[in-house]
């Protein structure tokens, strides 16, 4: 039997729990470059333990919906960031933590301008741009040790 999950619009509100919505909104911290730039400061907690904050640039490809899920993948050294570098949407899909699997997944998709942080241990699916490849720019725990821990499910979940 396969399990639904429906996809949402991502929202700061809904999202909290997992991590921290990456977008501009509200007044800037500052007017920078002779007030031609509004800096946003501060949008979230780089979370690393033994190791460091490194920026990676990830090229993923596209997935069509419906989308089988079958893994759900967490980090337990890091938090992890994704900044897409277009403007195309993609996938979040997130769930809190049960007994040390995931519990049923909640799916959210993006909107031009949105990113996400994951909090350090959080359980996640894989990137999931949707339209098109996607050029990410992720910054993450770069260090020695096992920082990703894998889950399948016995039965997948569809995500529409």
């Amino acid at each position: 039997m396969t399990h639904r999950v429906a996809i949402e619009p991502l929202t700061e509100a809904e999202f909290a729990p997992f991590g921290d919505v990456l977008e501009i909104s509200g007044d800037p911290t500052a007017m920078i470059n002779q007030g031609n730039c509004a800096r946003h400061s501060d949008l979230a907690k780089i979370d690393i333990l033994e190791g460091r904050a490194g920026i990676s640039l990830f090229h993923g490809q596209p997935y069509a919906l419906p989308l089988e899920l079958q893994m759900m993948e967490r980090h337990p050294l890091g938090s992890q960031a994704f900044l897409p570098m277009s403007q195309d949407p993609f996938l979040v899909i997130v769930a809190e933590d049960d007994a040390g699997t995931p519990a049923r997944p909640k799916a959210f998709v993006t909107r031009s301008g949105q990113g996400v942080n994951y909090h350090r241990n959080t359980w996640h699916g894989v990137l999931t741009p949707l339209e098109r490849a996607g050029l990410f720019a992720v910054i993450d725990r770069i260090g020695d040790g096992s920082n990703l821990e894998e889950h399948w499910f016995g039965e997948p979940y569809l995500i529409e």
